[in-house]
């Protein structure tokens, strides 16, 4: 099952410089902080997001997924 990895997502912010508030503007958001809800967790990124967040970022959507794996005990 794929999930989405946060901190992928807020690495990647940082290695390109890009602020909170930046990234904040880009979603409609009003202010940094709700951004940094979604990053952190607190709040859920919608499917909607991801196109803006993965243009900001400049890398495609699959970069944000982690694929997790069961473990089996033998």
């Amino acid at each position: 099952m794929a999930k989405l990895d946060l901190a992928k997502i807020k690495l990647r912010r940082k290695e390109k410089n890009i602020t909170l508030s930046y990234m904040s503007e880009q979603l409609g958001f009003k202010t940094a902080s709700n951004y940094q809800k979604y990053e952190s967790g607190v709040y859920s990124f919608d499917a909607n997001m991801l196109p803006v967040l993965a243009r900001e970022l400049d890398c495609d959507i699959e970069y944000f997924f982690t694929q997790e794996v069961a473990k089996i005990k033998i």
